[in-house]
C-alpha cells in the first residue's frame, strides 16, 4: 500500500480543530480568570455555568431531536479538555451532564427523554446518584430502596460523593426494586430536584476540585413517577456499567486538560526563570523531564480520542471492547495527570508548591481522576477480565 501524503491517521478533520479553538478561547478570556478564586473560596464555577450555557458547550452531547448540540463522543472530551486545562472544577459542568444523563440516552423512552433532555440542553444541570456510604466500588451493594406504590415508585436511601448534587435539577438515581435478586434487581430513576422527599445533605470539604460541589442526598419516601424509571425495572446495573463506558473518557479528558494545564505553566515558567545566568530552559534535565511530560500526554490523548471514538461506532457490543478502552483510557491519562503535575511543581521549584501559580491546584484536582467513576485499581480489574475473557 502506498503512503498517501494527503492522509494523516492522527490529524482530527478541520470541525475538531474548529471546535478546540473556539472551546479553547472561550476557557481562556471568560474561565480561567476565576478559576483561582473559585478554588481559594470553594464556590461554584458561576462564570463558567455561565459561560458555558450561552455558548451551547455545557452539554453538547446531547441529541440535536432534544434541542442540543448532537456532538459525538470526540467532541465532547474536546470540550472537557480544555475547559480542564484552565478549570478542573468548571470541567466537571460538561462532564457531569454526561454523566448525568448518559443512562437516559441509551436506555431511556422517548417521552422521558423529551421531558429531561431539553432542560439540560438550555442550562439546568444533571448528576448521577450511583454512590453509598457502604456500597462504593462495590456498587451492587446499595441499601438505597424503591417500591412501586401504584403508578409511582417510592425511594428511601441515600447517596454519597454526588458530584454537582446540590447544583443539579435531574439525578439519575440508582436504587434496589428486587433485594433478592443481588446486581439484578437494580432499577435506574430520574429524580427532579423538586420531588417530594428529596432533599440534599452536606457538602464535603475536598483536597482539589474545590468549585464542584459534592453533596450528600437524602430520599425519605420520595415519590417519583413510574414513567421516570430508565429502561426496564431490574436493569439499572446494567444501565449503570453502560453509562461508565461511555463516560470514562470524559474524566480521562478532564485529567488530560488537568495536565496538558500544568505542561503549559511549566513551559512558560522555564523559558522566564534565571538560574546561573541562564533560562533553566537551557539546562538537560529540564529539557529530558518536559520531553517526558509531552510523551505521557500525547500518548494519553490517543488513548482517550480512541475511545471516545470507538463510542460512536457500535464498539459497546463488541465484547466488551469498549469499556476495555474506556478504563484503560481512564487509568492511564489520570495516573499520567498526576506524574505530569507533580513534574511541573518540581520544575517551577519553591514557587510551584505556592498558589502563586496554578500548578498546585491543577496537582490537587487531577488526583479526583484515579479516584471516581471506577478507581484507577477497578478499571484495571474491569480491564483484566476483558482480557482474559
Amino acid at each position: 500500500m502506498a503512503f498517501n501524503p494527503e492522509f494523516d491517521l492522527f490529524q482530527l478533520p478541520a470541525e475538531y480543530q474548529e471546535l478546540r479553538d473556539s472551546i479553547r478561547a472561550l476557557s481562556e478570556q471568560q474561565i480561567a480568570p476565576y478559576a483561582a478564586a473559585v478554588d481559594e473560596e470553594e464556590r461554584f464555577p458561576e462564570e463558567a455555568l455561565k459561560a458555558l450555557n450561552e455558548s451551547g458547550f455545557n452539554a453538547v452531547h446531547v441529541p440535536d431531536e432534544f434541542e442540543g448540540q448532537g456532538a459525538d463522543s470526540l467532541a465532547a472530551v474536546i470540550v472537557i479538555e480544555e475547559v480542564a486545562r484552565v478549570c478542573g472544577s468548571s470541567s466537571l459542568i460538561p462532564a457531569v451532564n454526561k454523566l448525568g444523563t448518559m443512562g437516559l440516552i441509551l436506555q431511556g423512552s422517548e417521552e422521558l427523554k423529551a421531558k429531561v433532555l431539553p432542560d439540560i440542553a438550555n442550562g439546568a444541570l444533571a448528576a448521577y446518584a450511583l454512590t453509598e456510604r457502604e456500597a462504593g466500588s462495590d456498587a451492587g451493594g446499595m441499601k438505597t430502596k424503591a417500591v412501586r406504590d401504584g403508578d409511582e415508585w417510592v425511594l428511601n436511601g441515600s447517596k454519597c460523593f454526588i458530584t454537582n448534587g446540590s447544583r443539579a435539577t435531574w439525578i439519575t438515581v440508582m436504587a434496589v426494586t428486587d433485594p433478592e435478586a443481588g446486581a439484578n434487581g437494580i432499577s435506574a430513576f430520574m429524580v427532579h430536584k423538586d420531588d417530594p422527599g428529596f432533599r440534599v445533605g452536606g457538602l464535603e470539604h475536598k483536597l482539589g476540585i474545590k468549585g464542584s460541589p459534592t453533596a450528600e442526598l437524602y430520599f425519605e419516601d420520595c415519590r417519583v413517577p413510574a414513567d421516570r424509571m430508565i429502561g426496564e425495572e431490574g436493569t439499572g446495573f446494567k444501565t449503570a456499567l453502560q453509562t461508565l463506558d461511555h463516560t470514562r473518557p470524559t474524566i480521562g479528558a478532564q485529567a488530560l486538560g488537568i495536565a496538558q494545564g500544568a505542561f503549559d505553566a511549566a513551559v512558560e515558567y522555564v523559558k522566564e526563570r534565571k538560574q546561573f545566568g541562564k533560562p533553566i530552559a537551557a539546562f538537560q534535565n529540564t529539557q529530558f523531564t518536559l520531553a517526558d511530560m509531552k510523551m505521557k500526554i500525547d500518548a494519553a490523548r490517543l488513548m482517550i480520542y480512541t475511545a471516545a471514538s470507538n463510542a460512536e461506532r457500535g464498539v459497546a457490543e463488541d465484547g466488551g471492547k469498549l469499556g476495555l478502552m474506556a478504563a484503560g483510557s481512564k487509568a492511564f491519562a489520570s495516573d499520567i495527570a498526576m506524574e505530569v503535575t507533580l513534574d511541573a511543581i518540581q520544575l517551577l521549584g519553591g514557587y510551584g508548591y505556592t498558589r502563586d501559580f496554578p500548578v498546585e491546584r491543577m496537582m490537587r484536582d487531577a488526583k479526583i481522576t484515579q479516584i471516581y467513576e471506577g478507581t484507577n485499581q477497578v478499571c484495571r480489574m474491569v480491564m483484566g477480565r476483558q482480557i482474559l475473557g
